[in-house]
């Protein structure tokens, strides 16, 4: 059990640091070196690491619900220094969720080609295909719960440019909007992650 809840929270952190360096290499792509210049752009976790919000909280509610809400410090970026003015900030809020995405092809796509193969159960031992899996599970449920157009989520950035107008009526929801944005993220997301975990790996989560 201890040695579950450690390798998940260690997961989900090194998953956000990279969902963090994302940001800040996008942004820095385009002309802004804010992340750079205040020492975030790197992939030490330490430095994206939030005492409360990456520490404290996630443990406590990992050991405590078996549940994990927490968050990283946002990697600072300045969009007035960004060269593409229009779509600019759309890059930088996608690159994150996008990132996530990445990796949960790259070990979703080793698990569909190398998890029924002579590897398993042969060579290499069926927990770690177990472990791979859970890295893809974590990393689909990162980027798609970061896409929901909530603030402060990422989503909220990419609806704000896609749609200028429609956002200030979602902004104008207030209570309502924060609980359809929690109904998606508790009964339709899961089965989306699940969803995408199918389509990416070919078999279900938990096989």
């Amino acid at each position: 059990m201890l040695n579950q809840v450690i390798f998940l929270y260690l997961v989900i952190v090194i998953s956000a640091v990279f969902h963090e360096y994302a940001h800040g290499l996008t942004a820095y792509s385009l002309g802004d070196p804010t992340a750079k210049n205040e020492g975030r752009l790197t992939l030490n976790p330490l430095v994206h690491m939030d005492l409360f919000g990456t520490v404290i909280l996630p443990l406590f509610l990992l050991f405590t619900g078996g549940i994990f809400i927490g968050y990283a410090k946002p990697v600072p970026y300045n969009p007035d220094n960004l060269r593409d003015k229009k779509y600019g900030s759309l890059k930088v809020a996608i690159a994150g969720p996008l990132s996530n995405l990445i990796i949960a092809l790259f070990f979703g796509l080793f698990l569909r080609f190398f998890s029924g193969g002579a590897l398993a159960g042969n060579i290499v031992p069926p927990v770690f295909f177990s472990l791979i899996a859970v890295i893809t599970a974590i990393n689909i449920a990162l980027a798609f719960f970061n896409m929901i157009p909530f603030p402060p989520l990422d989503g909220s950035k990419v609806f704000f440019d896609l749609f200028p107008r429609a956002w200030s009526k979602v902004m104008n929801l207030g209570f309502a909007g924060l609980a359809l944005a929690l109904f998606f993220a508790f009964f339709l997301l899961p089965r989306l992650i699940a969803w995408v975990f199918w389509l990416i790996v070919g078999q279900p989560f938990g096989f």
